[in-house]
């Protein structure tokens, strides 16, 4: 089991936890499910280094066996200068054989896709 799917396994349950609290009413624990959610993404998934603007969590997007974030990455040319913006969605489903799916949304400019996947595939957690 790799660390990024472990990783995907605790948000996946912590968004579940969530959602249960809402159905219950039970605001107090709504909300500490909803910042250790957040504070999860802010830790462990990409933010600079291109990410200039980090990840989100897309919370309305996202389901029980389904996961979206957001992030978008700020592309330099040759000679080093910012020069762009492209905007993803990072799509994690489960995957009985391989753990889990990464279906990665946007403009592939400049073969960005193949990094972002191996960005949000293999990370210590």
């Amino acid at each position: 089991m790799s660390s990024a799917y472990k990783f995907y396994q605790d948000v996946a349950q912590t968004f579940n936890a969530y959602n249960n609290c809402i159905k219950s009413g039970n605001k107090e624990w709504e909300d500490r499910h909803a910042n250790n959610l957040e504070d999860l993404v802010k830790k462990y998934l990409p933010r600079g280094s291109g990410f200039d603007n980090g990840t989100k969590f897309n919370w309305d997007e996202s389901k029980d066996n389904k996961l979206v974030f957001d992030t978008a990455f700020h592309h330099m040319d040759e000679n080093g200068y910012y020069d762009g913006w492209t905007e993803h969605k990072i799509i994690i489903t489960p995957d009985l054989m391989n753990d889990f799916n990464i279906k990665i949304t946007g403009k592939n400019r400049n073969n960005i896709k193949e990094y972002i996947n191996s960005c949000f595939s293999d990370f210590a957690f």
